[in-house]
């Protein structure tokens, strides 16, 4: 494979990003054919044809939508650079960019970020939010500085990077009012042959909450399974099954979605991790999160 034209893939951006060579030669200044014979070079320069021809319409393919999303990474920092380069030093925010693990509560986001957002320096909060890999990935490039997660960085991943536990809390369980008062008896029996929302097997707290089950010879009955966090306790709110989020965040949850707190255990622990690419941290974002977990922890 030859060496990328980054001239060749800008071109093949602004192609994709406009669903169709005409439109983007109008943006490019450039006429139909130059664009289309600079997609072929870069198409032959990977080795890879990048789009699909439906009738008269371009359409991304597997290997074009992988290289639109590397592309999309840096152009689009490219054009954040110029922007934050067009202000004077001292009126420019200090941008933060969290990789935020969808799997992860997003009160508990708010409440990890909530010491960065007391810096005096003025700061832009970027939060971009997907599965783990893709956001280390990211966080591998610099476009992240660092990763929330509900686990420490996987052992067989590719991308060099260090967890800083942040913290720890047990777990609480919660059910919509009609649905709490059908199951009856003592916590946590009560959940024995109940309807749960099981979070989708990203989460760490999927495996903890299955060995848990077993520990305590509790059967519920699965009634479903969730990637969406948010969108599990949608489902919970309309009383389709009970489900488990961090004790710590119990009162949101109650207010928010209108359910009961059922009961709680410290023998299940969620826990909350920045993953980042240095040993030491140096963002001062970064450095503020990481002193108050500190704080937390030191704490009686």
């Amino acid at each position: 494979m030859s060496a990328i034209n980054y001239k060749h893939l800008h071109y093949f951006w602004v192609v994709a990003k406009c669903g169709g060579i005409g439109r983007a030669s109008e943006q490019l200044h450039l006429t139909p054919q130059t664009v289309s014979g600079q997609i072929g070079m870069l198409e032959e320069a990977l080795g890879y044809t990048l789009f699909d021809r439906i009738g008269r319409r371009l359409e991304l393919n597997d290997a074009g939508r992988m290289a639109f999303s590397y592309a999309d990474e840096i152009f689009t920092l490219g054009e954040e650079l110029e922007d934050m380069l067009r202000h004077r030093p001292g009126d420019r925010p200090l941008q933060f960019t969290v990789g935020v693990v969808d799997s992860l509560q997003k009160s508990i986001v708010y409440l990890l970020l909530e010491p960065a957002l007391r810096l005096p320096e003025t700061l832009r909060v970027v939060c971009r939010e997907g599965k783990l890999d893709t956001l280390l990935a990211g966080l591998a490039i610099r476009g992240l500085d660092i990763v929330l997660a509900d686990g420490p960085m996987p052992p067989n991943s590719n991308v060099r990077g260090f967890s800083h536990l942040l913290g720890e809390c047990g777990v609480a369980f919660f059910a919509a009012p009609a649905l709490a008062k059908r199951c009856k008896g003592a916590f946590p029996a009560r959940l024995d042959g109940a309807p749960f929302l099981l979070p989708g097997e990203d989460a760490a707290l999927r495996a903890r909450l299955l060995r848990w089950f077993e520990k305590e010879r509790i059967r519920p009955r699965i009634a479903g399974e969730f990637d969406d966090g948010a969108l599990l306790k949608e489902f919970g709110q309309a009383g389709a099954g009970i489900f488990a989020a961090p004790a710590t965040v119990s009162a949101q949850v109650k207010k928010q979605y209108g359910v009961l707190e059922i009961g709680r255990t410290d023998a299940l622990v969620e826990q909350f991790y920045a993953i980042s690419v240095e040993r030491r941290l140096s963002h001062p974002a970064v450095v503020a999160i990481s002193a108050a977990a500190q704080q937390r922890a030191a704490s009686p």
